[in-house]
């Protein structure tokens, strides 16, 4: 029988579970999902309990009937729970969407101290790091806080069931706020500020650390976080190519070969393996504004695809209906967790399709104001391909609307599943086992410049509109 490996993807809404050979062709694969709870104003949550049994579920049917060699995961970034010494969960698992952090993030972001943190981590200070929600637990549930044996990541409360071990890989460390990118290690300094000890986090390893499963006797392998996975699963860490990824939320990461730290705090910065770096932004606001707009504004039962129909016969620029999509706060590059969506210019020929169109064009042009500043001349841009990911790379649509706003040649994989397939390359390094590459782009899509001054006047109008209305929410 072919040997077969199994990467998890321990997402948002949803985790996945994919079976590849070692050329990378998709063999098998399952979805499971599960809820997002909002049970407080600005709160955003899951069940931990839930997310196991996703887990538990994926695993179970992805390998009936077959052995495969290894099962490596990827995860989301960003979570944080509270538990006791026996392993039970004391809190909810807070996402990187919950904002209830906001004011002491914002009063800490522009303290000394807070721009000493970010030249240490590479993690801006804002809601959405576990250090600030960890820093609100302290100074609002001082109960919690002292019963609280360890705060872990759901990844790490998934991985503690299956092997016994508390531990954490360097890439999804890098994304807490609280490991030094500079030295791979827990920050003392900040640490120090949070009252904590290192006994009360996971030890952190190597994105290839490997163990047996307790029950099962699998091989696991401890993989990344999706971001990063994202980019080795497209062949986005190849030079000349940069990683643009939409799914709940989304991020453009480019490789480099040292920790980045930028002057302005606009950027981030995350560990992936080796001397393997990404500077990136990511966004709150990706494919959760368009389920809003169809489920809340729409109401509406249609598929995606019949959504995504309609906005192919609105114009690109959508006729002048601009869409800013910050509907949870946004991350980069502003980093305001109370920033809000607007959508300006509606006429009364604008019709739902003009709707839908602008809230795509939106989500992208919130992507492009990170990249701006990632490659700040469009000179460095015209050579750099685009490697898609997430589940937007399903909409042809939506991929020619990313190459005319950035006016950069767009590629896509054959499985848009990156995160998985980067972590299956990631236990093919733990294990040393040679495999066939599986980056070679599917389809290509390539600039329209009749576009290119339509989305330019776009993106202008774009850039002004938070601080315009950043002075009127004052």
């Amino acid at each position: 029988m072919k040997k077969s490996y199994i990467g998890i993807d321990i997402g948002t809404t949803a985790t996945k579970a994919v079976c590849f050979d070692s050329g990378g062709k998709v063999l098998r694969q399952l979805t499971k999902n599960y809820p997002m709870y909002h049970p407080e104003p600005n709160w955003s949550v899951q069940k931990p309990g839930e997310i196991l049994s996703a887990v538990l579920d994926c695993i179970a049917e992805i390998t009936s009937g077959i052995q495969p060699e290894f099962i490596s995961f990827s995860s989301a970034m960003q979570s944080i729970m509270a538990i006791d010494a026996t392993g039970n969960p004391l809190t909810d698992a807070v996402l990187w969407a919950d904002n209830r952090a906001c004011a002491l993030a914002e009063t800490l972001k522009n303290s000394a101290a807070g721009r000493s943190f970010y030249q240490k981590t590479g993690i801006p200070i804002h809601p959405f790091s576990p250090m600030t929600k960890m820093d609100w637990f302290k100074k609002n549930d001082a109960v919690l806080w002292a019963k609280t044996f360890k705060f872990i990541s759901i990844k790490e409360y998934i991985w503690h069931h299956l092997t016994g071990e508390y531990v954490i890989d360097s890439s999804m460390a890098s994304g807490t706020g609280l490991m030094n990118i500079h030295t791979l290690a827990w920050d003392r300094t900040i640490l120090n500020y949070l009252e904590l000890e290192q006994q009360h986090l996971s030890v952190i390893v190597s994105p290839t650390h490997q163990s047996q499963g307790l029950a099962d006797g699998f091989r696991y392998i401890i993989g990344g976080g999706d971001g990063a996975l994202a980019n080795l699963g497209t062949g986005a860490m190849a030079e000349g190519r940069m990683a643009l990824s939409i799914g709940t939320s989304g991020a453009v990461r480019l490789p480099v070969s040292a920790p980045y730290i930028d002057l302005e705090m606009r950027t981030q910065c995350y560990h992936v393996l080796d001397q393997h770096y990404l500077k990136l932004g990511a966004v709150n606001n990706g494919a959760i504004v368009l389920q809003w707009l169809k489920e809340s504004i729409l109401k509406t039962d249609a598929s995606f695809e019949t959504l995504f129909e309609q906005a192919q016969t609105v114009p690109a620029g959508s006729d002048g209906l601009l869409f800013v999509p910050y509907l949870l706060g946004e991350r980069a590059p502003i980093w305001d967790a109370s920033a809000q969506g607007s959508l300006l210019g509606i006429q009364i020929n604008h019709t739902q399709a003009h709707l839908i169109r602008a809230t795509l064009e939106g989500i992208v042009l919130g992507l492009f104001s990170v990249t701006e500043i990632l490659l700040p001349d469009v000179e460095s841009r015209s050579p750099i391909t685009i490697m898609a990911s997430g589940g937007f790379g399903k909409s042809d649509l939506w991929l020619q609307m990313v190459a005319d706003i950035f006016q950069m040649k767009v590629a896509v994989a054959e499985t848009v599943e990156a995160s998985a397939w980067g972590a299956v390359l990631i236990g093919f390094k733990a294990l040393g086992i040679e495999h066939a590459t599986a980056d070679t782009p599917e389809k290509f899509f390539f600039p329209n410049e009749n576009h290119r001054l339509v989305y330019e006047h776009q993106f202008e109008k774009f850039k002004r509109v938070y601080p315009l209305l950043k002075t009127l929410s004052l």
